[in-house]
């Protein structure tokens, strides 16, 4: 087989539709397929400023990368490029959302807010987990299609982290409301795009006098200017709306002294988690490793080795604690928790866990230290 390029035979042609939009950065228009009968939207490259041409064009390329990287039913969906670096221009086609942007839509269905408002939060979530900024939170990059579907559109400005110094705010945008705390450090991280979220749901709530918003006391929190009182991650926030459904459910003095006698240990277990790490969601998964580690150690004082439960509940690197000592009555107890609660409290205790690790220290890099990492 050859090394020359591949070449197809069939140049894909569009019919065009309508103009779309004209923004600092270029045109964006309609188009029809006649092969397949479906409309994307095209969105072409070309600054209105001609000095700022070769500089934003890197900003087009790296957008089309973070689309490439991403499928989640709340994020636009990229199908071609086509990329002319010698006249600094180029073409992305994504899919066509036949809807409106999500300030018109709530204005028009109030009674959605509380079903945008998870969806919204799932697909910047989804965004958190892929280590992906959008940094240009606003109405018009955020949009309801007509069968009430949200899709996070406008990649323009966004970023992938990768390190701790991408959290830097290196974009300086007209924004819309109150600027958060850290921006004086010239920060913008995920805490930044929470407090966005938060305020955009805030101001179309406050502005339709919408009542029946069902999460006030979350987005109070996703709104504080200082983020030392915010809530700092998209999946924290998803754990918060995970425990509001649940408000009615009750633990006895028992089951709470279990919990805890577990979540103590397990934390003072860490000492630090990467950030890139993710937690464990399948409860069941969590229970069937525990329960496996108790068999192994049950005629023990003390479990052996905490990473083995460390790992039931964490997918990534960390540090822990060698010198922690972790009883094995802490372990059976929280088993017998486990096993005598509904899949809802099951839920309930793995959020809070979660909440709790929340606050075990992060670290970027994956530089060797004292302690062995896992």
């Amino acid at each position: 087989m050859s090394d020359s390029f591949v070449q197809f035979i069939r140049k894909r042609d569009y019919r065009l539709v309508r103009e779309l939009g004209q923004g600092a950065c270029g045109r964006t228009v309609l188009l029809h397929d006649e092969v397949i009968d479906e409309d994307f939207v095209c969105k072409k490259y070309s600054p209105i400023a001609d000095e700022l041409k070769e500089a934003l064009f890197k900003n087009f390329i790296q957008e089309i990368k973070l689309l490439h990287l991403l499928y989640h039913r709340n994020v636009v969906r990229v199908f071609n490029y086509f990329i002319y670096p010698d006249r600094l221009t180029g073409y992305i086609v994504m899919e066509y959302i036949r809807g409106t942007s999500v300030d018109d839509y709530l204005r028009d269905h109030p009674e959605d807010v509380n079903e945008v408002f998870l969806q919204t939060i799932d697909g910047f979530r989804y965004l958190e987990e892929n280590r992906i900024l959008h940094r240009d939170i606003r109405p018009m990059n955020l949009m309801v299609r007509d069968d009430g579907l949200v899709k996070i559109i406008d990649f323009g400005f966004g970023k992938q982290v990768l390190y701790e110094k991408d959290f830097d705010k290196s974009i300086t945008l007209n924004w819309w409301c109150e600027l958060p705390r850290e921006f004086s450090e010239h920060k913008y991280d995920f805490a930044t795009e929470v407090y966005f979220v938060g305020k955009l749901f805030e101001q179309m709530i406050i502005d339709f006098q919408i009542e029946h918003f069902s999460y006030p006391s979350l987005l109070s929190q996703m709104c504080q200017q200082n983020p030392q009182n915010r809530i700092t991650s998209f999946a924290a926030v998803l754990r918060g709306i995970d425990t509001d459904k649940f408000t009615e459910i009750n633990f006895d003095s028992d089951e709470l002294e279990k919990y805890r006698d577990f979540s103590s240990h397990l934390h003072s277990s860490l000492v630090k988690i990467e950030s890139g790490a993710r937690y464990i969601d399948d409860i069941e998964k969590v229970q069937a490793q525990l329960t496996e580690a108790y068999k192994r150690c049950m005629l023990e004082e003390s479990v052996p080795k905490a990473t083995v439960l460390i790992n039931s509940f964490l997918s990534g690197p960390y540090y822990f604690n060698k010198k922690s000592v972790f009883p094995v009555w802490a372990l059976k107890g929280f088993l017998d928790l486990l096993r005598s609660c509904s899949r809802e409290k099951k839920n309930i205790v793995l959020a809070n866990l979660q909440t709790k690790l929340d606050s075990v220290p992060r670290y970027e890099d994956t530089k060797v230290e004292d302690d062995i990492p896992f």
